[in-house]
């Protein structure tokens, strides 16, 4: 009788397993390879902060801080919260390391799962899976433009072609006050629910990223706020969006995007894949000028992204492509018998010291059985050793794309193989 575990994932949390793990692995190397071309550095982010931190930087008005942190308290009674998002843990590093008295900018990505308590669909996960990156304490146009190209460049390289990069600005200081006072005026007029009315309080842009339909209908004649720019911010945006056309980065500007998080400022910006239906968002970002100050470090500049792994996973399939090879290995042994196989596990430790990616055939399996296994992982040979050839000093290499074989000398095949993988 087989037995079979109750335990299983927790709900919204999906396993990545082999073979088409390799897909996951493709796509998050992928989007951090191009930040890492451009100059930025890997920071390494705690899993959890203090709840504080997200409560002050993301703002008590999103969504992710009043609904969706996953929070805990530990013996001491001090309450922390699992990442939901990682620039406010960036700020806090920067500014407990004192990082902003080196160069500036500050330059820095990083990739990992990050926790958000929401109702679990296709593309939106509990534990979901981000690379991102964040530019710390110059505030130049320029730098937002290479931000966003980053973004662009980090799908465009996966193969992706079917999204779009959306933008807009969102003001700062000398003239988002005079909006934010337009907007609540406009919105204490209509017959807000309670709940929303007291978001319309806190930060009255969270209501024009309200999804429900009769709040959207309400708030379709709106003031924008990139209709209300001072010139300072609107020639800061005119700016970006010229050198994203030297660049050749395509964009749609939408007045009316806003982020779901409140330290957004200025260029915001977000990567918008339609196969992938109601959760079509890829990725996202933009600048927080305010936030690093908000969080009791100096009065510094700062523009990121975060870039949904799992979502890129998706959209690649649904453009039917593949970013990663699901093969396992480029070389599987096959030893036919002890003698053999004590051969083959010296030369699989060649190989792999070779930089080759080598399994073998493990348990004693016949040679039906072993070259039935060597397909499965995809290898691109199989190395084939029984007693005639280990008394040769030969062994036979089986290209498993033609089924052409040859025998190559026993210490001649690291050369050979490593030769014909180059081809």
């Amino acid at each position: 009788m087989t037995k079979t575990s109750s335990f299983k994932a927790p709900k919204g949390v999906p396993d990545y397993l082999p073979p088409t793990s390799a897909e996951f692995v493709a796509a998050r190397d992928g989007l951090i390879r191009a930040a890492r071309l451009a100059g930025y550095g890997h920071i390494e982010l705690p899993v959890f902060e203090e709840t504080a931190l997200f409560a002050r930087g993301v703002g008590e008005s999103t969504d992710v801080v009043s609904k969706e942190m996953w929070t805990f308290t530990d013996r001491k009674g001090q309450s922390f919260t699992l990442r939901p998002e990682g620039t406010a843990g960036v700020m806090r590093a920067a500014i407990e390391h004192n990082l902003d008295r080196g160069g500036l900018p500050v330059k820095l990505c990083y990739a990992g799962p990050f926790f958000r308590y929401e109702q679990p669909q296709a593309g939106r996960y509990r534990q979901l899976q981000q690379v991102g990156v964040e530019a710390i304490g110059i505030d130049d146009p320029a730098l937002d433009a290479e931000v966003i190209a980053i973004a662009d460049a980090g799908f465009r390289t996966l193969g992706l072609t079917d999204f779009r990069l959306e933008i807009t600005s969102l003001g700062d200081d000398t003239c988002r006050p005079q909006y934010r006072e337009l907007l609540q005026d406009f919105l204490f007029k209509l017959p807000l629910d309670e709940e929303t009315r007291r978001r319309a309080e806190i930060n009255p842009l969270r209501v024009l990223d309200d999804k429900r339909p009769e709040v959207k209908e309400m708030v379709a004649d709106a003031p924008l706020m990139i209709d209300h720019l001072s010139e300072s911010a609107k020639a800061h945006f005119d700016q970006v969006l010229g050198y994203l056309d030297g660049i050749g980065v395509p964009y749609v500007v939408n007045p009316r995007m806003v982020r779901g998080l409140d330290y957004y400022t200025k260029t915001t910006f977000e990567f918008v894949h339609d196969g992938l239906g109601a959760q079509s968002g890829i990725g996202g970002g933009g600048r927080y000028d305010g936030l690093m100050a908000q969080l009791g470090g100096p009065e510094l500049s700062g523009i990121g992204f975060g870039l949904g792994v799992d979502r890129t996973v998706l959209a690649l399939q649904a453009e039917g492509k593949s970013a990663g090879s699901t093969a396992t290995c480029e070389v599987y042994g096959v030893p036919m018998g002890e003698t053999a196989k004590q051969h083959l596990v010296t030369l699989a430790a060649r190989l792999r010291a070779a930089g080759i990616r080598t399994d073998l055939a493990y348990g004693g399996r016949g040679l039906k059985g072993a070259m039935k296994a060597a397909d499965r992982s995809g290898a691109r040979f199989a190395l084939v050793l029984g007693d005639r050839e280990v008394a040769e000093g030969v062994i036979a290499l089986k290209d498993l794309r033609n089924g052409e074989q040859r025998e190559v000398p026993l210490d001649q095949v690291v050369a050979q193989v490593a030769a014909d993988l180059a081809e």
